[in-house]
This record gives structure tokens, C-alpha cells and sequence, in this order.
């Protein structure tokens, strides 16, 4: 059985979870999100727990019944605390600023890349050169993160661009370090 898929989710106070038929929707502090799963998953709500089932120990089922329990547990996270992912920006005039929505930056091109953030997504610039999106949806979160750090990833020789807080880039000599 899936060691992730047979934890039962407890629901902290506060915290409203609706279960009707393959659709949960959770409501909280910091907003409601609704997800529809896999029709074969048995969702329970009992006593402040929400227990996830499968139907039967097929390969298809056991994926399923991990990845359904970890998506109702990141809604429930979500909208009790919340996400954020942590960007830093490395090199000389990369630096990103916030202006209304706008999220503004320089990253060395002979344009500004402004992205405007949404109703799901908040944007945070606490010094020029790190960005902190906030969100209650773990997967909008890290794709609006995912698509900051495309405009500019970073590169291997200098280590420029726009990393995640703690990423490791490997770093490459150049052509001078090369043996003869």
C-alpha cells in the first residue's frame, strides 16, 4: 500500500472541506480552491480527517492514490498558510523592482521583462535582486516562479541570471582553462 496515500489529512480549524463526489473544495483564511480527482479514489471526510482509498492494488491506482492525497493536503496548506518560492537574481545591473502589479526587470537585455502578476499570485521584491511569490496554489506558484526564472536563467561560466533561493549552479571554465 502507498506509504503518502494512506496518511490521513487533518483538517485545522478554520479550515472548511467539501467533499462531493470526485470534487473537494477547501475554503480557509486565505482563500477556497477546488479540485476534481480520479472518480475511482474514495474521499472521506470523518472526524477533522480526510482518508483517501483505492480501489484496488493496480499499478495506475497506486500512483494515483499518493499524488491524490499530496494534492489535497497542499489545497488544505494552501489555504491555512500558503506558498512562496524565493528567486535571487546574480549580476552586475540584473536588478528587478515592483511597479503596481508589474513585476520590472533588467536581466541585461536592451528591454525591461515585465510580468504583471494575477488574482492567484503575489509578487514581492524585498531588495533588487530577489523576488518572493506568494500564492496558495503549490502549482501556480512554482509555475510562475518556473516562468520568472526563464527569462533568464542562469548561465554555468559566470553563474548570471535568476536562480531559486539555495540553487546550486555548476560552474565551467573557460576556454583558457583548457589543457594543451
Amino acid at each position: 500500500m502507498s506509504r503518502i496515500g494512506r496518511k490521513a489529512i487533518s483538517v485545522p480549524a478554520g479550515v472548511d472541506v467539501k467533499i462531493e463526489g470526485n470534487t473537494v473544495t477547501v475554503k480557509g483564511p486565505k482563500g477556497s480552491l477546488t479540485q476534481s480527482f480520479n472518480p475511482s479514489m474514495a474521499l472521506k471526510l470523518e472526524n477533522n480527517e480526510i482518508t483517501v482509498s483505492r480501489p484496488s492494488d493496480d499499478k495506475e491506482y497506486r500512483s494515483l492514490h499518493g499524488l491524490t492525497r499530496t494534492l489535497i493536503h497542499n489545497m488544505v496548506t494552501g489555504v491555512t498558510e500558503g506558498f512562496q518560492k524565493e528567486l535571487e537574481i546574480q549580476g552586475v545591473g540584473y536588478r528587478a523592482a515592483k511597479q503596481g502589479k508589474d513585476l520590472v526587470m533588467n536581466l541585461g537585455y536592451s528591454h525591461q521583462v515585465i510580468m504583471s502578476d494575477n488574482e492567484d499570485i503575489t509578487i514581492e521584491v524585498p531588495a533588487p535582486n530577489k523576488i518572493i511569490i506568494h500564492g496558495i496554489d503549490k502549482q501556480k506558484v512554482g509555475q510562475f516562479a518556473a516562468n520568472v526564472r526563464e527569462k533568464r536563467p542562469p548561465e554555468p561560466y559566470k553563474g548570471k541570471g535568476i536562480r531559486y533561493a539555495g540553487e546550486y549552479v555548476a560552474r565551467k571554465e573557460g576556454k583558457a582553462g583548457k589543457g594543451k
